[in-house]
């Protein structure tokens, strides 16, 4: 191909006609030069000849006139053009291109050598680690460059840049001193989501391998102890099989008892925290035996205090094992991993920023095996199952405190289907704001395990199981890497509140209760006038209890419509135009309800006289005034641009279900039986009559039951 350059070097600068700079005013050139015009030209040749026989003829006194000086020069010079084009063809052979392009020469292919550093992982529990495993060639070959277009578990290496700063995994050891207190720029994983604690536990034992190939590591557990984690506990205490023997490091059985020094020196050792309302640790000393290892993780008390301290916890741990991390020459004793398994929140928030400022300062990671948080709430229900099977094991239903996903509310708490609190719980893409940010800012990773991870379908109730909450809908870890809320400290984050009209209208929106119409009455049978008014009127005044409350979200909400197109952050713009959708669209639904009925006060005639029940059901079309059609073409347009610009997502979701719900309202009219005849009484045949009384004692006792204890 041509260059530009090379194009615009041949093109004539001069004033001269392209014909000048034809082959035939090119010359030859040497190997490597670029084309230049020959030093020969027939214009000068003619002149000079001119010139030579003039001078000649005036010597010799001419022995021919001016004419025939004219017709020598002119034979001349068509006799020198015809040599040049008879010589062409030979310089042709010689110079067979014109034109000289210059490339750089090709490179011969490398094989590049890569050092894999990350792995694909299966969120499906496997019987051994490794290629080994029941999985056998495709877990093998799952780290492959080329296997599948959709990995089974999407890897957040593959994830989509965030705008407001990248998610990747970082390896604190890679400084060989301590305290790190430098990692402004180290930051880990989120919402990394598996189905069961044993994929995470998979993930974590690579971590383990990272950090032993730097130095000797030891790896606190911190157990939540509460009655929710029972399941968990045991499925993570069932792993460590395959944690401690895949790494090839338990030694089962001692001959000698080794000493303190001796003990310093084993290149992974475990210590073990439990922590409710209070905060205790199991293990004195770290230990490396996996059995006692697996005694002190069964022998874990109950906690039924309700409260749950991870944070406290967190401090305690790096207070106990900081001196592991101080620099004794050539670098530290030991790589200290924390590993935190809770399905909440936690209750001592106010420990949050110091647990970061510790574990960051003394490089210990935190990784989190916990549950997803509700999107925009602060609890959810945990399917509950007593434990002890001596006691009825009929499903339970207990409330946690596992959300919200982001320091502060960003969901205005309104629902399309009236009741906010009736409308199924979905997942938000991350864990609790403050065990993600402890996660994200040390350099961890966040795990957010359900056993019912299905992004696909909406999961039904009845399909949850048992310890595991209940979450109707799951969304791709890959779609939602791109709205990561904002891991901030308080102050930070209200800094970036205030600079934006549309985040603070947002957050202070969805600090304010919403009511929304709850089930309103749609059925008014005319048994007369006074009493069809009646009727009327008392629905009238439900609707317009809501109707202040509804406007005064609207206005909260309208400074932030100016500046919609100036924000670029994904989780920002969809919250703030699904929020200010779903409000309009709950505003026109009520008012244009209350305009109906004042409608039908003032007189519905029948078509047909035989009815006498009037029917208000949802309609497309806004009959009752131009105002409301205006600001029900402003909903739907946000709502569907949800849909359209965020589809995968919490609110592409909720958008969508919002629109499918119409915003006006119409008149039907039908019949009503007033004096419907008597119910029948049951036949014979559905009568349940006792059991004898000899089969009453031979059936089994209901196994008594027992109130759930405080999650």
């Amino acid at each position: 191909m041509i260059s530009d350059s090379t194009v615009a070097s041949l093109e004539p600068t001069d004033g001269r006609s392209a014909a000048a700079d034809s082959p035939l005013a090119l010359g030859t050139q040497a190997p490597g030069e670029a084309v230049r015009p020959s030093l020969t030209n027939g214009g000068e040749a003619a002149e000079r000849v001119d010139s030579w026989e003039t001078d000649e003829l005036e010597q010799d006194g001419g022995w021919f006139g001016d004419e025939s000086a004219a017709f020598v020069a002119s034979l001349g010079v068509h006799l020198a053009v015809l040599l040049l084009l008879a010589l062409t063809p030979l310089i042709a052979s010689l110079e067979p291109d014109g034109l000289v392009i210059v490339a750089s020469e090709a490179e011969d292919p490398v094989d590049e050598f890569r050092i894999v550093d990350d792995l694909a992982y299966s969120e499906l529990p496997a019987e051994e680690i490794g290629a080994n495993n029941s999985a056998e060639l495709g877990m093998a070959e799952a780290s492959a460059e080329m296997f599948a277009e959709i990995a089974e578990i999407p890897s957040p290496v593959d994830m989509e840049a965030d705008v407001s700063g990248d998610i990747f995994v970082n390896n604190l050891f890679s400084q060989p001193v301590a305290p790190l207190d430098k990692l402004s720029d180290q930051k880990g994983k989120i919402g990394e989501g598996v189905q069961g604690a044993a994929g995470a536990i998979d993930r974590l034992t690579f971590e383990i391998l990272k950090s032993l190939e730097e130095r000797p590591t030891l790896v606190v557990w911190l157990f939540d102890q509460s009655g929710s984690l029972i399941r968990q506990r045991e499925e993570i205490r069932g792993r460590f099989d395959q944690i401690y023997e895949e790494l090839g490091i338990v030694i089962q059985e001692r001959e000698n008892k080794l000493s303190r020094d001796e003990r310093r020196e084993l290149p992974l050792l475990t210590s073990i925290i439990g922590f409710g309302q209070d905060v205790k640790l199991f293990t004195d000393e770290p230990i490396d035996d996996l059995a006692e290892i697996k005694s002190v993780v069964d022998g874990l008390p109950i906690d039924t205090s309700g409260a749950e301290r991870p944070f406290t916890a967190i401090e305690l741990a790096v207070d106990r094992y900081k001196s592991l991390r101080r620099s004794s020459g050539g670098g530290p004793e030991r790589n200290v991993i924390l590993v935190v398994v809770s399905d909440e929140r936690g209750d001592d928030w106010d420990r949050l920023e110091s647990a970061i400022k510790s574990c960051r300062r003394y490089g210990m990671p935190v990784y989190v095996i916990g549950t997803p948080a509700p999107f925009g709430r602060e609890h959810l229900m945990v399917k509950y199952v007593d434990p002890d099977p001596q006691f009825d094991q009929t499903p339970q239903w207990a409330e946690v405190d596992a959300g919200p996903e982001s320091l502060m509310p960003e969901m205005v708490r309104i629902g399309f289907s009236g009741n906010f609190e009736d409308e199924p719980v979905i997942d938000s893409g991350f864990g609790p704001y403050g065990l993600t940010r402890l996660a994200y800012e040390t350099g961890g990773i966040f795990f957010t395990v359900h056993p019912n991870r299905d992004v696909n379908r909406d999961v039904r109730r009845g399909e949850i199981e048992p310890f595991a909450s209940d979450l109707r809908r799951f969304f791709d870890p890959n779609v939602m890497a791109r709205y990561r809320p904002d891991y901030l400290s308080s102050q930070d984050y209200e800094k970036r509140l205030k600079s934006s009209p549309l985040r603070t209208s947002l957050v202070a929106a969805a600090m304010q209760a919403a009511p929304a119409l709850d089930r309103p009455m749609t059925r008014f049978v005319k048994r007369s006038e006074a009493q069809l008014a009646g009727e009327l009127t008392r629905a009238q005044q439900d609707a317009a209890k809501l109707e202040p409350a509804l406007v005064r979200l609207a206005a909260i909400l309208e400074p932030g419509l100016k500046d919609r197109q100036k924000e670029a952050t994904p989780r920002w713009r969809a919250g703030y135009d699904l929020a200010m959708g779903r409000v309009l669209a709950q505003k026109v639904r009520t008012e244009t309800y209350n305009a109906m009925l004042a409608k039908a006060k003032r007189g519905l005639a029948f078509e047909d006289a035989k009815n006498n029940t009037w029917l208000i059901l949802p309609d497309d079309e806004i009959s009752v005034g131009s105002k409301w059609e205006r600001e029900a073409e402003l909903a739907k347009q946000l709502l569907q641009e949800v849909v359209d610009q965020h589809p995968g997502t919490p609110w592409g979701y909720l958008a969508s279900q919002e629109l499918t719900t119409p915003l006006g309202w119409k008149w039907k009219e039908e019949f009503t039986d007033l004096a419907p005849p008597p119910a029948q009484n049951p036949g014979n045949n559905n009568n349940n009559p006792p059991a004898p009384a000899d089969d009453q004692r031979r059936m089994l006792a209901k196994p008594p039951s027992r109130p759930v204890p405080k999650l």
